[in-house]
């Protein structure tokens, strides 16, 4: 999922946990995560909604302004069918540096040429 740069902050801080998406049919899954900057979204939701469902409240938790705000942002492309996505921001684990324990090497291999040399009788 693609968010607007003005939304992409307030993702990060959990101010905004939904979007509202014009689309053929849902392009996200439920448990899914995908990509945003050095995180993910994670989707907790899907849901249908039609026309009168798009409130005020709904366009302001969604972080714009208000319906006509969401609609110029929200409404573009071929969709018809109107989706409530519901998900959260992922952090990005943190690197870790080297490991505490130091790996385990394999003993270097014996020439087994040795052990299998024929002789003459």
């Amino acid at each position: 999922m693609v968010f607007t740069k003005r939304l992409r902050e307030p993702i990060r801080r959990g101010e905004i946990t939904c979007t509202v998406r014009f689309w053929i049919s849902p392009h996200v899954a439920v448990g899914k995560r995908y990509p945003m900057e050095e995180g993910a979204i994670e989707v907790d939701s899907i849901e249908a909604l039609g026309f009168p469902d798009i409130t005020p409240e709904l366009a302001r938790e969604s972080g714009f302004l208000g319906v006509l705000d969401l609609l110029k942002v929200a409404k573009h492309g071929r969709g018809q069918n109107i989706y409530l996505i519901r998900f959260h921001y992922v952090r990005p684990h943190q690197r870790r540096g080297k490991s505490a324990k130091p790996s385990v090497k394999s003993p270097p291999r014996r020439d087994r040429s040795a052990v299998f040399k024929f002789t003459d009788c």
